[in-house]
């Protein structure tokens, strides 16, 4: 895995709107939203393992074993195309996120973000954050995230990783 050259991002989710019209070009495109209902448990943490990595699998276990769920999915028939958790690794922390690379570019990874922190918003946070960044500028556009200074590599300083 080597050394974190990514940092985290600060979300105001204060001024994250209610608006959940970012689901209706993906219903369009027919793809829906949602939480994951049990028996589906074991089949997204193959896909974020098979898609993505172990770790993220991992994360996206812990998130799918929260009461309630803080993981989301993105589908399309009956296949997985793209999840986003929150509180995974840490409270109040978003992440992992992916969408299957045939479907980026298409809304599916900011519904997925928006439904993340509306329901984080929804439950009382009053600040996200992203941690470990990759598409920094993304997430600035997207949701107005901040870079958080001195943040890498963060939580993840003392991480027991697989050197296979």
């Amino acid at each position: 895995m080597g050394i974190f050259i990514v940092h985290d991002m600060l979300v105001k989710l204060y001024n994250i709107s209610e608006d959940k019209s970012y689901i209706e070009p993906l219903k369009e495109l027919g793809i829906t939203v949602r939480k994951p209902i049990g028996p589906e448990k074991n089949l997204i943490i193959q896909w974020v393992k098979e898609k993505f990595n172990r770790a993220w699998a991992s994360e996206t276990d812990n998130a799918l074993c929260n009461r309630p769920a803080t993981c989301f999915i993105a589908i399309k028939g009956n296949s997985c195309i793209g999840f986003s958790c929150y509180d995974a690794t840490a409270l109040g922390y978003f992440g992992p996120t992916g969408v299957d690379g045939k479907y980026r570019r298409k809304g599916v990874g900011t519904a997925l973000l928006m439904a993340s922190l509306q329901d984080m918003k929804s439950k009382g946070y009053g600040y996200a954050i992203i941690g470990g960044v990759g598409p920094a500028d993304y997430y600035k556009r997207a949701v107005d995230a901040v870079d958080i200074p001195d943040s890498s590599p963060g939580i993840w300083k003392t991480w027991l990783q697989d050197i296979i």
